[in-house]
């Protein structure tokens, strides 16, 4: 049986090094993030949908994300109508990649994981966590965003004491070291479950 661990947590909290933290310990990760990647690609899943419905947003055969932002700032709907077509294409995605893999424990990795319901197809869920003033010099250190942006993000983003006092393990990013060691105790206490279940 595979136990599924939902991985979240707000923009610059350490969510991707966590993730590679729990692939070291030997779990199957699937990132949400990369499946969009991998949909927009040349002659990914998503391409002929969104030709169809956006098609100033589809150059050279891929989709673009930087067409379909702007895309959005003008016209809000357009968010739902992307959704509509990348969500299914997503799930689908992710059912593959659990079936295929032979892992005991596979984590996925959604940003929006509350946001979505998402907790409800996991067996436990894990948040990322860290203060905000680390949160944000690590945001402004990538030097791809604006101070703007990143409080828009935020602003659509679940608070993180919300995602916090939801999740069933909280992992603080404030040192490798230390997240490692959480990700050990996580995967300690998952396997006690599992051998209880």
């Amino acid at each position: 049986m595979t136990f599924l661990i939902g991985l979240t947590g707000s923009i610059g909290m350490g969510k991707s090094t966590t993730a590679r933290l729990f692939e070291d310990e030997g779990c199957a990760v699937w990132d949400a993030d990369a499946a969009v990647h991998r949909l927009y690609a040349q002659d990914g899943g998503a391409v002929a949908q969104m030709a169809e419905a956006f098609p100033e947003a589809v150059i050279d055969g891929a989709v673009s994300r930087d067409i379909l932002k702007s895309i959005i700032t003008k016209n809000p709907d357009a968010l739902r109508r992307i959704e509509q077509i990348v969500h299914p294409l997503v799930a689908q995605d992710r059912a593959g990649f659990i079936k295929a893999t032979s892992a005991e424990i596979v984590v996925l990795d959604i940003p929006l994981l509350f946001e979505t319901g998402g907790e409800n197809r996991v067996d436990a869920t894990v948040c990322v966590s860290v203060d905000a003033e680390t949160q944000k010099k690590r945001v402004m250190s990538r030097g791809t965003m604006s101070q703007d942006q990143f409080e828009a993000i935020l602003a659509k983003q679940m608070p993180d004491a919300e995602k916090r006092a939801r999740a069933d393990y909280v992992i603080t990013t404030d040192t490798p070291e230390h997240a490692a060691q959480q990700v050990r105790a996580v995967l300690a206490d998952v396997r006690k479950r599992m051998t209880h279940a």
